[in-house]
């Protein structure tokens, strides 16, 4: 495992920021840093990495590995020791020089920077240190970085790159200990939440200064986050979600990210996935991660050891609602805040919009469509005025009957992410037949 020589830029590019996409884990930075004299760029707050901002614009980040090497065999893992793939790293001047030269030309407004262990995990973030302290201090970069902390690293280089970076993540890889003995043995438990737990006090104390901090750069202003791989190890979709609130309630992340596993080693240790990734699963994952993160949910009332995998046809706040139907239908005019997040169609925006609203005016279904309820959804869970907009019967199988169709739609195109085709005029999900030549031809002359 040898790193190439006499290798330019453009090609070490090319092969560091292919090896960087199974990294999800980054998202809108949650910091909002203005432009000053004397720097180049800024943070915005809105969003960054292939996120839309509040005034609709997209905007993205320069994502790629500092290098491909590593000492580990991680069984899951693109880059790992035994695999015949060609290396090359980047040094600290070319990382500075790419991310400046992609902001000049509006290609991006920040950087993702991960990286292979190199020789050791303290020589690689020695490497990422000076590349972050040479983009700030040198090339008078101000705008928004991600890093990731390396495992095993010096808490004191963690500290010195927690200074400069806005965000900072140290990937939990695997759920559980044993499956992180299993496919990434040189990695353990231990070593994960060291930094972890580091990052979470640096910000406390940060919280807790008296003295403004002014020109003084902020220890990591836009938190920590994770990232799990879904469906390379046994483990269920409660034991994730469990896991992800004991990182929340303990570790206070921004985010859990979910990954779904993508087999790109022949291994024998690895799941086979004749369906290709689990991407459904990892869906569900996100949608019960949101619920828990804004809607007040817990891990034990979306599942539970009876009940250990979320319902592959409705999503987890639809199918808790059918598994709970004695608790509806909920009076909108009447019902507490925390109630109504809880019903299907109605999400954060919505439900602050009722409480609102209802302060000066008895509402009505027509009411609720306007502030942006999803009645098709919630009209089964709700009344106005102690009624209900059609007769519903309180039945969970015919609840489910009524919501099925839409969901069955949603599912299949989730598990067809990488199946790109042309859109037709007729089309209808590939859930009834296709038209007929004469039809088609129909269509595409424009004689309706």
């Amino acid at each position: 495992m040898l790193i190439q020589e006499g290798m330019g830029i453009q090609e070490k590019l090319e092969i560091l920021a292919d090896a960087a996409k199974y990294d999800v884990a980054c998202t809108s930075s949650g910091v909002e840093r203005k432009n000053k004299p004397g720097t180049l760029g800024n943070a915005v707050s809105a969003g960054l990495c292939h996120s839309f901002a509040a005034d609709g614009r997209c905007i993205s980040l320069l994502k790629i590995l500092f290098t491909n090497q590593c000492i580990y065999d991680c069984k899951y893992c693109v880059n790992r020791r035994s695999n015949d793939v060609k290396r090359t790293a980047f040094t600290p001047d070319e990382v500075c020089r790419l991310t400046i030269e992609f902001y000049r030309r509006n290609y991006i407004e920040g950087l993702f920077l991960s990286s292979g262990v190199f020789h050791s995990p303290d020589y690689t973030m020695d490497l990422l240190y000076q590349t972050l302290w040479k983009l700030r201090n040198e090339y008078r970069f101000n705008g928004y970085i991600h890093i990731k902390a390396i495992p095993g690293a010096d808490p004191v280089l963690v500290e010195r790159i927690g200074l400069l970076a806005d965000r900072m993540s140290v990937n939990l890889e695997l759920p559980t200990s044993e499956g992180l003995k299993r496919l990434a043995p040189a990695k353990t438990r231990d070593k994960i939440l060291a930094p972890m737990r580091q990052i979470q006090r640096g910000i406390q104390v940060q919280r807790q200064e008296i003295v403004p901090y002014r020109d003084r750069r902020r220890f990591v202003p836009a938190g920590q986050s994770t990232q799990m791989i879904v469906g390379a190890t046994p483990e269920n979709d409660y034991q994730m979600i469990s896991v992800a609130e004991a990182l929340y309630r303990n570790y206070e992340l921004k985010r859990v990210f979910y990954s779904a596993f993508v087999r790109v080693n022949d291994d024998s240790l690895l799941p086979a996935l004749p369906g290709g990734p689990p991407l459904l699963r990892e869906h569900r994952l996100y949608q019960a991660d949101w619920l828990m993160r804004f809607y007040g949910f817990q891990a034990g009332e979306l599942l539970s050891t009876k009940q250990p995998n979320f319902n592959v046809f409705l999503d987890p706040k639809c199918d808790w609602a059918l598994r709970h139907l004695e608790q509806f239908p909920v009076e909108i005019n009447h019902a507490d805040y925390s109630m109504i997040l809880r019903v299907p169609g109605i999400g954060v925006k919505s439900a602050k919009r009722i409480v609102a609203a209802r302060r000066s005016a008895c509402l009505e279904f027509s009411d609720l469509k306007k502030i942006g309820v999803v009645l098709k959804r919630a009209v089964y869970f709700i009344t106005c005025n102690g009624r209900m907009m059609y007769s519903v019967k309180m039945n969970q199988d015919f609840i489910t009957s009524q919501l099925l169709g839409e969901e069955r739609r949603n599912a299949w195109d989730i598990s067809q992410k990488d199946a790109y085709r042309q859109m037709s005029m007729f089309d209808d999900g590939f859930l009834s037949a296709k038209p007929d030549e004469n039809e088609a031809m129909t269509a595409a002359m424009g004689q309706f």
